[in-house]
């Protein structure tokens, strides 16, 4: 018995699938992904941007309009009669130049005080070990939780009794008491990133601890120590309430003293006030283009502990 086997059959010559289109359409996909998490992207910085930078431009156009254009209604974004005499005006006010030299003493004053005593009890909260020392650092941050008006009415009384109101001392003291606190606790974060190998080393090799607080530790926590004075410089020079309340007209600094030069019981200067707001907030855009990239390194410093 014979079997017999059939010949194969010939593969049907079928057409394959192209493989470029189906490569290109992930490719084309991901591409318009791209795009349209660029362009959200674009859409959100602008009108971040925007609402952040509209009172800037309202203050600059109010400075440079005159008191007629200023209430005029509907106002008009973009002013017609422009005039630089509310800036010159600002020269002619001697008031106004005390002012800004009583802002740059205390504010001045402020940060160097605040980042002197907070880079020792921030180094003594980060790398000392003692008894009440978590219960001192958790007072530290809960004294940020009172509100200022309470502890305004404290800080006259005390100040009175010592025959202290009316002087850059009251001040400055007053003005350390809200912006020490977070200046501790950055200077912390700062200081516990740095390793306590290091401070051994220089144990070993014979410094004693302030050698090493201030030969090693403090030039390596440079930049957080600079962001802490900025933070605490702004701070003393934008606040209103304490310089209002313990200072006379002769030691009051500028924000209490453009309130009191320009805004009176029946009518208020906008345009020279907005004139002069911008004029002061100079200093203030000085400091940051220096200061830029040691703030950024100084707030970011301590966010990673290795």
């Amino acid at each position: 018995m014979t079997s017999t086997t059939s010949p194969p059959l010939p593969a049907v010559d079928r057409p394959q699938p192209s493989a470029a289109p189906a490569g290109r359409s992930p490719r084309r996909r991901m591409r318009k992904d791209l795009l349209r998490s660029r362009i959200a992207a674009w859409s959100a910085v602008v009108v971040i941007g925007a609402f952040g930078l509209l009172p800037v431009y309202w203050l600059l156009a109010t400075a440079l309009s005159t008191p007629e254009a200023t209430f005029q209604f509907p106002p008009r974004l973009i002013p017609t009669d422009l005039t630089l005499g509310n800036f010159t005006a600002l020269a002619e006010n001697d008031q106004l130049i005390d002012y800004m030299i009583n802002s740059l003493v205390v504010a001045s004053v402020t940060a160097v005080l605040s980042v002197v005593v907070a880079t020792y009890m921030g180094y003594s909260f980060s790398k000392f070990r003692y008894t009440g020392r978590r219960s001192l650092m958790h007072l530290v941050l809960a004294s940020q939780m009172f509100p200022q008006a309470l502890l305004l009415v404290t800080l006259y009384t005390v100040f009175s009794s010592f025959g202290m109101l009316n002087t850059y001392t009251a001040l400055v003291l007053s003005f350390t008491t809200f912006t020490m606190p977070l200046c501790v606790w950055m200077l912390k974060g700062i200081f516990d990133t740095i390793p306590d190998a290091l401070l051994e080393a220089a144990s070993i090799d014979g410094a004693s601890r302030w050698r090493t607080l201030h030969s090693i530790v403090a030039p390596l926590a440079a930049p957080g120590m600079i962001a802490a004075g900025l933070f605490a410089f702004v701070r003393g020079w934008n606040d209103f309430i304490f310089a209002l309340t313990l200072a006379d007209k002769e030691k009051q600094t500028l924000p209490p003293g453009l309130v009191s030069t320009y805004i009176g019981e029946f009518q208020t200067a906008w345009p020279q006030l907005m004139a002069a707001s911008l004029v002061v907030s100079v200093p203030v855009i000085i400091a940051f283009m220096f200061l830029q990239r040691y703030l950024v390194g100084g707030m970011t410093a301590g966010s990673v502990k290795s």
